[in-house]
């Protein structure tokens, strides 16, 4: 299988690519530091709202999600509807006392519920959570991308020159450039997608023949499912239901343990994503940007999962396809290899010039999400550790040292990339990662907001045992040690350490001094604060009233979740 570029193809993909970066440092703001690291808190909703859906469907999401559907295997959609329900939480418990603290980062909210212990462990976890995740999951895209049209490129190579032009307009122009340049990623991003799923239903012949070649693999014996149980998001339990091996990224009874536990994380405490909301003009436009954002990942089943579902009918025989994988190895058969699906669709089925722009916006995306880990990262190191043993620096020494961190952050990303080709699958080793950062997190932003017993000693212990916890568990599977223990199911793992995590930071906060009333009052939620909003929104139309959207949105996403149930 030919996989070229033509002439047209890639001057598309040159002009794209450097406008992008023209487009990106015109666009920076770095006056100050809160113009540098929160874009001014000048954004309105809708920049919110394709701002988050553009960082979270980048293009190592965009390929993790296919990947796993070339494997018949749905359920990943489930990270993506799950999204709204807890978009939907967020908007109502947690917006309203990120915004009134007026912080620049979630450590630092940490910092004023417990204190500075709570902030710094915090704050290491998700830098280090950044480089592993974020910024070398979307190198290795690109690497991947890249890796098919130059193959005799080294992949080094291939991944200082993405870093390097992610961090061109990053450095100079912070979070007011990555957002700008965000929305115009998503919209090619949504446009590529929306246009490579039509080509792929017109080369397998429709919805209709999609559903009669599931049938009729499952019938010959070819396939373990039918079309029903492959369109399915829901997979029963196995025999071995708690194992990691032979079951579905996603099984039933993960819908309601690790999944929610995950997708809080991300869209709550994970300041890669809140810092978007955070410079959001006011809290209308805060909940209005993140139930948009909900808003945008429910059709995503249709233009970003099901394609991959589309790959495995196409090229389940196929055998003129050979990729040289990060690793070194070579790869013949998509199922061994399924991060290179994606790619493969592109190539085999845009014409050219529409190829160039899709594989332009896929790699332009790739450097968004990139940059946008790099300003979150470089905004954690400054105002977290920078700024604390500095504290008389001004907004300009903030900044320069915001972008020294970002130099720094580059290099070690582009160290970690190619180690990612060595898990096997790009959306396994997202999951699998963040199961041992989430938990602890998670646990303590939300027993902080709804228990005011609560208390610094029992969150600082609590998120020391949660790291320690999760650095015995990945030790323990690198070496491959045969126990149960370390053969938990990913999300069962996330859930256990979740419930670990919760009983430590309430037993020591029971078993030391409480904290004072006037520290916690205006950091805790009570229902006295939903009869307030309810009068504050009672003046308000029903379409800027953030509840009856709330609803609106459940109700739609309910409707597309049940066509695949």
């Amino acid at each position: 299988m030919e996989f070229t570029l033509s002439t047209l193809d890639i001057a598309i993909m040159a002009i794209y690519l450097i406008g992008i970066v023209i487009y990106g440092i015109m666009m920076g703001k770095q006056n100050s530091s809160e113009e540098y690291f929160l874009g001014g808190r000048s954004l309105t909703w809708p920049v919110v709202g394709i701002s988050l859906f553009a960082a979270n469907i980048s293009s190592s999401t965009l390929i993790g999600l296919a990947g796993a559907a070339y494997l018949l295997d749905m359920t990943v959609y489930n990270y993506e509807w799950y999204a709204v329900v807890v978009l939907v939480f967020f908007a109502i418990f947690f917006l309203p006392f990120y915004l009134k603290t007026g912080v620049y980062t979630m450590p630092e909210f940490l910092e004023r519920r417990y204190d500075s212990r709570s902030r710094y462990i915090f704050s290491f976890l998700m830098i280090i959570g950044n480089i592993l995740i974020d910024t070398a999951a979307s190198l290795y895209v690109g690497l991947i991308v890249l890796s098919v049209i130059f193959p005799t490129i080294p992949p080094w190579m291939i991944i200082v020159f993405l870093a390097v032009a992610a961090a061109a307009y990053t450095i100079p122009g912070g979070l007011s450039s990555v957002v700008k340049t965000e929305v115009i990623q998503a919209i090619v991003l949504i446009f590529g997608s929306c246009v490579l799923t039509y080509f792929a239903f017109d080369k397998v012949g429709g919805w209709s023949a999609m559903i009669d070649q599931l049938n009729s693999l499952n019938a010959q014996g070819i396939s373990d499912k039918n079309a029903a149980e492959a369109l399915s998001i829901v997979r029963e339990n196995s025999g071995d239901w708690w194992r990691q091996y032979n079951a579905p990224i996603v099984p039933s009874w993960g819908l309601w343990t690790g999944v929610p536990l995950l997708g809080f994380y991300f869209w709550a405490n994970n300041q890669f994503m809140v810092q978007r909301v955070l410079s959001s003009k006011n809290l209308n436009h805060g909940r209005w940007g993140a139930l948009f954002a909900g808003l945008l990942k429910v059709p995503v089943v249709f233009i970003m999962v099901i394609p991959g579902t589309l790959a495995y009918l196409l090229y389940r025989d196929s055998t003129n396809i050979s990729y040289t994988t990060s690793s070194g190895e070579v790869c013949t058969n998509l199922a061994n290899c399924t991060d290179y699906t994606y790619p493969t669709l592109l190539f085999d089925l845009l014409p050219a010039g529409l190829l160039g722009l899709v594989v332009a916006g896929l790699l332009a995306a790739m450097m968004s999400s990139i940059s946008a880990t790099f300003n979150s990262a470089s905004t954690l190191i400054t105002m977290d550790f920078v700024h604390k043993a500095r504290p008389n620096m001004t907004s300009k020494q903030l900044v320069r040292a915001g972008q020294i961190a970002t130099l720094v952050l580059v290099v070690l990303a582009s160290m970690w990339a190619p180690q990612i080709g060595k898990y096997g699958n790009l959306f396994g080793y997202l999951q699998d990662i963040l199961g041992y950062i989430a938990p602890p997190i998670a646990s303590t932003f939300i027993i902080g907001l709804f228990w005011k017993r609560a208390n610094a000693t029992g969150s600082f212990v609590s998120l020391v045992f949660g790291l320690v916890m999760a650095v015995i568990w990945a030790m323990g599977i690198i070496n491959g040690v045969d126990h149960w223990f370390f053969q938990l199911h990913f999300l069962l793992r996330t859930t256990v350490l979740f419930v670990l995590c919760a009983v430590v930071l309430i037993v020591v906060s029971l078993m030391t001094p409480a904290p004072s009333l006037e520290k916690v009052k205006e950091l805790t939620w009570s229902p006295q604060l939903i009869r307030e909003e309810t009068e504050e929104l009672r003046g308000l139309p029903w379409y800027q009233n953030y509840r009856i959207l709330s609803i609106l949105l459940l109700i739609f996403t309910a409707l597309v979740v049940g066509m695949f149930w």
